[in-house]
């Protein structure tokens, strides 16, 4: 799975996969080889699949070979370099900064966790960077990769634990 910006827009960008182009979003800050906390950017380089998460109270029948846990109220993100569980999960309320991934937008309805900046983890080298479902209009990610709800649906039964998504120029 490759991810490159989009001729023309640096803030989009198209997922190559089993021979088929898909439209994504990728970060504001485009793409950057060195990444940082709040940058928007959308790190460069391999990251695998870690773990796929999933609103289960949102109908919706999705299948794959990753584990597809279910999203709980109270489940967070940690985005707060300082804290001890920084770029990990988290059970809210949670007084350091971080994200609430029972979001009532959708774009976390299925959310996979990319390996960036998970081992070793660096503090202040970004966090949360996740592949979703994309924004109407495929704006731009806060430095995930995001795809259609539609193009998720058919992705999903493709990937694995061994798939790895490379970002790319």
């Amino acid at each position: 799975m490759v991810v490159r910006p989009r001729p023309g827009d640096q803030r989009q960008g198209l997922l190559v996969v089993a021979n088929r182009v898909l439209r994504c979003a990728i970060g504001k800050g485009g793409m950057r080889a060195v990444k940082r906390e709040g940058d928007g950017a959308t790190p460069l380089g391999p990251m695998r699949l870690l773990s796929a998460f999933v609103r289960r109270d949102r109908p919706r029948r999705l299948v794959s070979s990753l584990a597809l846990d279910p999203i709980r109220p109270g489940d967070g993100w940690c985005d707060a370099p300082g804290d001890r569980n920084y770029n990990r999960p988290v059970r809210l309320p949670y007084a350091a900064s971080h994200e609430k991934m029972r979001r009532e937008d959708h774009l976390y309805d299925v959310v996979i966790v990319l390996d960036a900046n998970i081992r070793p983890r660096r503090r202040g080298m970004g966090s949360a960077i996740f592949f979703h479902l994309a924004r109407p209009g495929y704006t731009p990610t806060e430095g995930c990769v995001a795809i259609s709800a539609h193009d998720m649906a058919w992705l999903l039964p493709r990937l694995s634990p061994r798939t790895i998504m490379t970002v790319t120029r």
